[in-house]
């Protein structure tokens, strides 16, 4: 009798505890071959001139993806690193190694799906089935109270009813051990700069430093409620954290080098209040109702119009009032820190993007499309359906229709003057992000 092997091909899931199909894997078969490919299109510039991918977010993508080797390396197996069109790629790997079957977990972006189509279609002319697994969401699809057509376009009801109807499964065990095909070319990491970026540098102003990968991200999210456990939820955001960033978790939920579902029952460990009163909980239902919200609709969170069918009014020079903002020098001191946070360090809080967005739709007039697709390159912890998502309803073109009134600007003016004096002052000295090893 031969042995069965199933190639399991890692996107945003990077991470050996919790990972269903990874374990589902070792269920299923004798031999398991992890794989992960640096698609060239996630690198690309873009016809606006901006990168897929920025140097931030593809230095913590590159620490992820070794980490993420290691910890298969202790578990008995290895991780194939290729860089190409995984379309063409994984066929290749799948036929040296007498794959049987192919695992991976299922995107909604029409981006992303369309890789994903690109392989099944490859798959199929050697007649081999692409698997498909949900894995990114708090709450399994197949557990939600209503199919994914009928899922409210309203956030609030969409929180109430989950809420109430449907339960987060528990985390799934750790393989014990992976067994794995003798691999004779693993491949190495590739550099940032065979990606086509810059090497980025860590801002001194900046007092936290993103380490993607599962050691790190578990770490964090350990540190976090460690730090905040006697902390009382109903003070205000900076209490949370400086300048209130809260958890940091999201770079590490937008790779999935940690899942929502452990960070959902470690903030139920800690009894940091009622569920639905927790931040970090709802943060991660915030998460769910953008992704089943790109799942239900599709590319026309990508549209400017979005689902209001007329796009914002924008102003005839939005060109150099969007350079302005691109760049800091819009004289509003808050804004002006902000964007100059997000381009050092590829973060900001969640305040900050709502205000950033907001000020570039209603007080510029700029197309909205325009801040989104700059933050797609520059946030380390971007994901397409939180970003697209925001972005249609900051904008007021979002699957919810009220009509989403202007954030007062006017606290902004005033807020945190040390955080805005310490991003409007020029960096002493710079350091190799490269240097942030786990």
């Amino acid at each position: 009798m031969s042995s069965r092997t199933i190639l399991v091909w890692f996107r945003n899931d990077l991470r050996v505890s919790d990972n269903e199909i990874l374990l589902e894997a070792t269920r299923k078969a004798d031999q398991v071959l992890p794989v992960y490919c640096f698609d060239p299109y996630y690198f690309q510039v873009t016809p606006a001139g901006n990168y897929k991918t920025g140097n931030i977010r593809a230095a913590f993508l590159l620490n992820a993806v070794a980490d993420l080797r290691n910890n298969l390396r202790r578990l008995g197996s290895d991780l194939i690193i290729r860089v190409g069109n995984p379309a063409e790629i994984i066929p290749q790997l799948a036929e040296e190694y007498h794959v049987n079957e192919v695992y991976h977990h299922r995107e909604v972006s029409f981006e992303e799906t369309a890789v994903s189509e690109a392989l099944e279609a490859a798959l199929w002319k050697i007649k081999l089935n692409l698997k498909h697994f949900i894995g990114h969401t708090l709450y399994h699809k197949e557990d939600l109270p209503f199919p994914i057509k009928d899922i409210p376009d309203s956030f609030a009801t969409f929180k109430k009813k989950v809420e109430r109807d449907s339960a987060v499964r528990p985390v799934v065990q750790m393989p014990d051990f992976i067994s794995t095909p003798h691999i004779s070319d693993a491949g190495k990491l590739p550099t940032i700069e065979q990606l086509g970026l810059e090497e980025p540098v860590i801002d001194p102003r900046s007092g936290f430093v993103f380490v993607g990968g599962e050691t790190a991200g578990l770490l964090q999210l350990k540190q976090h409620f460690e730090s905040h456990q006697l902390l009382n939820l109903g003070k205000t955001a900076r209490a949370m954290g400086q300048h209130g960033y809260g958890s940091r978790l999201s770079p590490w939920l937008a790779l999935g080098c940690v899942s929502l579902r452990q960070v959902y029952w470690e903030a139920i460990g800690h009894e940091q209040g009622h569920h639905g009163a927790n931040p970090i909980i709802l943060e991660l239902l915030w998460r769910d109702y953008f992704r089943f919200m790109f799942k239900k609709h599709g590319s026309q969170f990508f549209n400017a119009a979005g689902f209001k069918g007329e796009a914002p009014e924008v102003a005839d020079n939005q060109d150099e009032l969007f350079e302005k903002w691109k760049n800091g020098q819009t004289g509003v001191p808050f804004i002006d820190a902000s964007m100059a946070e997000l381009k050092a360090t590829g973060f900001v809080s969640n305040h900050s993007r709502q205000q950033l967005a907001a000020y570039l739709v209603r007080e510029l007039k700029v197309d909205w499309t325009r801040g989104a697709a700059l933050f797609e390159e520059r946030l380390i912890d971007y994901s397409p359906a939180s970003n697209w998502g925001n972005w249609t309803f900051i904008a007021g073109v979002g699957t919810d229709q009220r009509e989403n009134k202007y954030f007062n600007l006017k606290p902004v003016l005033d807020y945190d003057a040390q955080y805005i004096e310490t991003w409007l002052s020029s960096p002493v000295s710079n350091s190799s992000l490269q240097g942030a090893s786990i």
